[in-house]
């Protein structure tokens, strides 16, 4: 079982006992996967299981009784279900629990309904109902009980499958039998039940002597075992998936009537069967069961030239009831068999897949009986042969030709073009797909090594190449697993070696990576330099007065004047500007499928415009087959990696702009520099901060992991290991990136925003000082420039150190520096802290690396150890 898989059932059974608290689903996991076994039910525990079961159940007929329709019907998991249920029985606390569980949630259903529903009372009747109109009410209860069980009629069912067949492959009708062949029962081989004719009433047989008894009930027996009704023996109508039954002339010598008895068993399973042949011969029941059909034929042929042959024996006068009892023999039990094989095909709706499971687990309950064992072979083989060969084609080739929705894999109408538009990876997913019920149970191993093998080769055959297995050979059923095994895992590694060396080497994957991370994960520095200057002031208007094409112009220039001039796709990489921040973008990422997802969709977007800077991304065409790896899914993350990164480079950016306006301050010799000071400190912690977490996100997490990934790629077997290590990849950036935790988002996006009104604050003050600067200097008298120049200088510093102190007090300057590093210091240690407790509860070792490099002096050692105190003090509070 997979890890999905366990974790969707776990998920399922804690809604439906309505479980919450605790761990939640991944306490429970954790368990399951640690102590899994890869036990398989035998027969034999099954059967010990059902024993156990039938003790402990107040109704063991019951159960018994739907344990083998069940079972008639091939549900699959049912023995390991029974099993399960059996081991629940033992453990009392478990029964204690669900007890009172069940309880619980019929009280709370009733209350829901007598607050939600009206109560109905009967009206009283002052007569009572007598025993005649009780007895015609319980038949028409009878009547329609019968009838919302009975299975539709034949004709229906035709319709049904080929409607919905059609439905599918609308170019492809499928063919069907002329009405004739339905119209004229005589056609079908089985009995034909008419009302008996006018005229004199027969002799009754027991009256005659016993030797002219024998003799009549010989040659009626010979008439009922082909399906034509005898004088003494007529065969009772039968209403669906009913067994036939015969009535006998009550007259009959008890003798005569207890070996005639014996012997009509064979008449009905010759019903049986010849209705399960002409009925599953019909196009629309598929080629599985139409195989099955003409192998059954083929064996009732023999059986009709025994009964040929015991009539020549029968007009010769050699034929006693004794002897026919002795001839029929034989044939019963084989008639037993196709009869129990026909009759559980029906019940169970049996196509394809599923009707071969059936009978391969006939095949191997019937060890120990070589006969039976040999027959159910010789039919497994028959019946394999179709579906076999839709196999073939479909691992030597990569093509899929089902025309009747039998074989496991399904496909489905994807184009491939979407990936490139589409926010998931579904191509690749649910192009094909695997039908559990149309997996026969001897190749249920297989099964994931099936659906991946014609994947393998459909991908390269949808490049225009003709692919063929050279290994392929003929797929033949046999109770030896390990020959067709051997065949599957043949195919299997030529499909994953012929698609992994085209991605790789001449599609150029790991090359297309590379380019990718270039540029997305901003690899190539002066590239970026180069460009950010470039698109400086176009990034700052408004995103609807961007001009597209201008972006593209510089994002040429920027490229073809850098090292990135040398990447071979550098042609591929386009401008997106995006409706959404990254934050926002990253949040309703995160808050799918949770409680916040529709708050966030239907939240009413800002007003305020987002900026160019705001809303810039890359984005990167790739083109089939490189789409299925590179899809919109990965795209999307590297986008998000990359607004992200982008966005700290433009603070950082921000900040050292600040930091060279700054530096013509130094000239002047203020009276007060105290906030002067405190602005610069906090300019540099900021700035510190900003380009500790670049040096974190590029060298300790992209890299290493891009290595980790490479190493990866070298040794993948497949293309599905690919597929698993890009993704792997990107989820280990997003995480340690802080990208997929809302709360640590929430608090870096907030630094962010404090840092960038921080630096739009200096540099108003800045432009301030600059305009202050120019009106003195174009305001100074001066006789010759160059006799002056000293002089005017020497009175504008003396002029801007008497009042610069006067303009930052009327701007309130001093305290908007305190509650800028205030605030900076508050959000700073909060992330800290955060980073502290899930580095250590979560086990995310690498974040914890960003708390050395911020307070590599323990600077904030003190504090970060006091809201550590007082957060045990509240939880032990």
């Amino acid at each position: 079982m997979s890890e999905f898989r366990i974790h969707h059932d776990v998920n399922e059974l804690l809604s439906l006992l309505h479980v919450r608290g605790g761990d939640g689903a991944e306490g429970y996991i954790d368990l399951l996967q640690k102590h899994r076994t890869p036990y398989v039910t035998t027969t034999v525990s099954a059967h010990s299981a059902k024993v156990k079961l039938a003790e402990f159940s107040k109704t063991p007929e019951d159960f018994l009784r739907k344990y083998e329709e069940l079972k008639s019907k091939n549900v699959r998991n049912l023995d390991p279900l029974v099993y399960l249920l059996s081991k629940l029985c033992e453990d009392k606390e478990m029964l204690q629990f669900l007890q009172q569980n069940a309880k619980e949630r019929s009280e709370s259903s009733a209350n829901t309904a007598s607050t939600t529903t009206t109560s109905y009372t009967l009206p009283q009747t002052s007569t009572k109902m007598s025993m005649q109109e009780l007895d015609e009410l319980r038949k028409k209860l009878g009547n329609v009980t019968a009838s919302s069980n009975a299975p539709l009629p034949a004709e229906v069912t035709r319709k049904m499958l080929r409607d919905k067949h059609n439905k599918k492959n609308p170019t492809q009708p499928n063919p069907v039998f002329p009405n004739w062949v339905y119209d004229r029962p005589a056609l079908l081989g089985d009995f034909i039940t008419s009302p008996t004719p006018p005229g004199d009433p027969p002799v009754a047989i027991g009256t005659m002597p016993m030797a002219t008894q024998e003799q009549a009930l010989v040659e009626d027996l010979l008439f009922v075992l082909i399906g034509v009704d005898g004088r003494d023996i007529t065969a009772q109508p039968v209403l669906g998936r009913q067994n036939r039954s015969f009535i006998v002339d009550s007259t009959l010598d008890m003798s005569i009537k207890e070996l005639v008895n014996r012997i009509l068993p064979v008449a009905s399973y010759y019903s049986t069967i010849t209705r399960f042949i002409e009925e599953k011969s019909s196009f629309e029941y598929g080629q599985v069961n139409h195989a099955l059909t003409a192998a059954m034929r083929t064996l009732m042929k023999e059986y009709l030239i025994l009964v040929t042959q015991l009539e020549h024996l029968q007009r010769q006068g050699l034929l006693s009831l004794q002897k026919l009892w002795f001839y029929i023999q034989p044939t019963m039990r084989t008639m037993e068999i196709l009869a129990s094989i026909a009759s559980s095909v029906d019940k169970g709706e049996c196509m394809g897949g599923s009707t071969l499971s059936l009978l391969h687990d006939r095949t191997f309950n019937y060890t120990g009986d070589s006969q039976a064992q040999e027959l159910c072979l010789y039919l497994t083989k028959a019946a394999s042969v179709p579906y076999f060969e839709i196999l073939e084609k479909w691992i030597y080739r990569g093509i899929i030709k089902d025309p009747y929705s039998e074989f496991m894999v399904e496909e489905h109408e994807l184009q491939k073009e979407k990936i490139q538009e589409d926010y998931n990876d579904k191509y690749w997913d649910q192009r094909y797909t695997i039908v559990q019920h149309r997996i026969p149970s001897f190749l249920q191993k297989m099964a994931d090594k099936i659906l991946s093998t014609g994947k393998y080769l459909n991908v390269v055959r949808e490049c225009g190449r003709d692919v063929t297995c050279p290994d392929a050979k003929e797929v033949l059923y046999t109770l030896k697993e390990r020959a067709y095994v051997e065949q599957i895992e043949k195919a299997y590694n030529y499909a994953s070696k012929v698609l992994l060396d085209f991605l790789m080497e001449e599609k150029e994957l790991v090359s297309r990576l590379r380019s990718i991370k270039h540029y997305f994960l901003m690899d190539k520095g002066d590239f970026f330099v180069h460009f950010m200057d470039l698109t400086e002031e176009e990034l700052k208007k408004p995103v609807d007065d961007i001009v597209p094409p201008r972006l593209e112009a510089l994002l040429e220039l920027a490229l073809r004047m850098s090292t990135a001039n040398t990447d071979p796709f550098k042609d591929d990489l386009k401008i997106d500007l995006m409706p959404h921040d990254v934050i926002t973008q990253l949040l309703r990422v995160l808050a799918i499928e949770t409680k916040q997802e529709k708050a966030i969709i239907n939240a009413d977007p800002t007003d305020v415009a987002l900026s160019g800077l705001e809303a810039f991304s890359f984005d990167y065409i790739v083109k089939w087959p490189l789409s299925l790896i590179i899809n919109r899914k990965a795209l999307t993350r590297y986008q998000m990696l990359f607004r992200h990164m982008f966005y700290c480079k433009h603070v950082e950016r921000l900040l050292c702009n600040v930091w060279i306006s700054n530096k013509d301050f130094r000239q002047y010799s203020l009276h007060s520099a105290k906030w002067f000071a405190a602005a610069f400190a906090l300019r540099q912690r900021m700035l510190n901060f900003v380009q500790n977490i670049q040096y974190y996100m590029m060298f300790e997490v992209m890299e290493p992991t891009w290595h980790i990934m490479e190493t990866n790629l070298k040794t993948a077997s497949n293309i599905d290991d690919v597929l698993c290590h890009h993704t792997s990849f990107l989820d280990n950036c997003l995480k340690d990136c802080m990208l997929t935790n809302p709360e640590l988002l929430r608090i870096f996006s907030k630094l962010m925003s404090v840092c960038v009104m921080f630096t739009n604050r200096m540099q108003h003050f800045t432009q301030s000082m600059r305009s202050e600067r120019l009106s003195l200097e174009q305001g100074t008298p001066t006789q010759s420039e160059h006799a002056e120049e000293a002089e005017k200088k020497r009175l504008t510093t003396k002029f801007l150190a008497e009042h610069v102190d006067a303009l930052q007090s009327d701007a309130g300057f001093e305290a908007t520096i305190s509650k800028f590093d205030s605030n900076f210091s508050m959000l700073l240690l909060d992330l800290l802290d955060k980073l502290s407790i899930y580095s250590t509860n979560d086990c995310e070792h690498s974040m914890i690396s960003i708390i050395y490099r911020l307070d590599f002096n323990g600077f904030y050692t003190e504090r970060l150890e006091r809201m550590a105190i007082e957060r045990s003090q509240k939880a032990a509070a």
